[in-house]
């Protein structure tokens, strides 16, 4: 039995709002047998590089063929582009605003469209829910066997905007290691840029961010004391700060972009 491709959402919407339902009803009209999965659509509103951030750490759990409707789109309405990128696995739907930088860096990119065929969008648009009305409707086409190439024109990948993903630099000497909050899930932990892959662990580091204590790098959170402080490496591989069954961004009154840091003292 022949199923259609998975397409996944990951917007900054939030669920308070008829937003998804609709892009959901859109995808369904044109592809009813489409099996749709919400990423998350908890992105800060506006937030491009936390939404580059979660897409580019989210991709490979999807099987081969799913489309991704990425939507975070501040210059909705503007001259920016709506592009489609085919890749060996996967096809993005995007704002061309550096939303897909993760998967421009690949080197595994066999197409690059600007999405301008009408008849691949809702016949009436708004100028505001492209989201709805351009993104959506272009994925049902995808899932259909639409060929990425039919939704306009190619340009070259090296034409679309990049941004600066979150990162962690080293100082004092491979010492010490700064970087920021990049977002806050749902349980109150901060996410952070520092990157576990970067770090020699056979040292001993301590995270530290204002108001908080120096804290070493714990393996779990049942290493600490109901309602303490730990820092330890997160499912995505970035250094996280929580609290054992409490709320570190409450605790501390920090939110994303704060600075963070690690050193061996």
């Amino acid at each position: 039995m022949h199923h259609l491709p998975v397409i996944v959402l990951m917007t900054d919407f939030g669920l308070t709002d008829p937003f998804i339902g609709q892009m959901k009803g859109v995808i369904l009209s044109l592809a009813p047998a489409a099996q749709i999965i919400d990423l998350t659509h908890a992105i800060s509103p506006q937030n491009i590089a936390q939404g580059a951030f979660q897409l580019g750490k989210s991709i490979y759990f999807f099987p081969d063929g799913t489309i991704f409707v990425a939507v975070v789109d501040p210059e909705v309405g503007t001259s920016r582009k709506a592009i489609a990128i085919k890749t060996d696995r996967y096809t993005f739907l995007a704002p061309d605003n550096g939303l897909l930088t993760s998967v421009l860096q690949g080197d595994n990119i066999r197409h690059c469209v600007h999405i301008t065929k009408e008849h691949y969008m809702l016949r009436t648009q708004s100028s505001t829910f492209h989201g709805r009305d351009v993104f959506s409707p272009a994925a049902a086409h995808l899932a259909t066997g639409v060929s990425p190439l039919e939704l306009g024109h190619e340009i070259e990948p090296s034409a679309c905007a990049k941004i600066s993903l979150p990162s962690c630099t080293a100082s004092d000497n491979g010492k010490a290691w700064n970087g920021h909050i990049i977002s806050i899930d749902h349980f109150g932990n901060l996410v952070t840029s520092l990157d576990s892959k970067s770090i020699d662990f056979s040292r001993e580091w301590f995270v530290k961010t204002a108001g908080c204590p120096p804290l070493p790098i714990s393996v779990t959170y049942g290493e600490v004391a109901e309602q303490q402080l730990l820092a330890y490496v997160g499912s995505s591989g970035m250094i996280e700060i929580a609290v054992r069954n409490g709320n570190a961004a409450k605790l501390l009154g920090l939110r994303d972009g704060e600075p963070v840091w690690m050193s061996e003292t």
